[in-house]
């Protein structure tokens, strides 16, 4: 009898690290209709729950942007936090509660849109079209 319970308890202990899957979604060559870019990519990692974006601004871009803030660098990274809803994906709320954005995000689909809420009003925009998406799934 204790040998059964032990093999039942140690096949729901290694039973779910069996099936363990990782998602990443790479989104490169991301145009944009304001600025330019040399990179501009984006990736989704779904395992860990983190939006990465890299990028490199064209010269003309960066001193535009350069003329009005010194802190402004010609490469960059930063990182965000998502989550999926109702099939997308959106960066966690950036800004006060009753203003924020958001970086939302469709699978197999290659726009990126920018979620504006004011006072309980949404609007949502194109912000970029990625020209290539690749996808990695992992199992482990």
């Amino acid at each position: 009898m204790k040998k059964i319970r032990y093999l039942i308890f140690l096949f729901f202990i290694v039973l779910p690290f069996q099936s363990l899957k990782s998602e990443i979604i790479i989104m490169s060559a991301c145009d944009d209709k304001q600025d330019e870019y040399l990179k501009n990519e984006y990736i989704l990692n779904l395992n860990e729950l983190i939006m990465t974006r890299n990028y490199v601004y064209k010269e003309k871009t960066y001193q535009k942007y350069r003329l009005t803030d010194l802190s402004v660098k010609k490469s960059n990274t930063y990182v965000r936090n998502i989550y999926e809803k109702n099939g997308k994906i959106l960066t966690h709320k950036h800004g006060y509660p009753q203003f924020y954005t958001q970086i939302l995000f469709e699978k197999g689909k290659q726009e990126i849109y920018i979620k504006t809420v004011l006072n309980d009003e949404e609007g949502i925009s194109k912000i970029s079209t990625c020209k290539k998406i690749e996808k990695f799934d992992k199992e482990s």
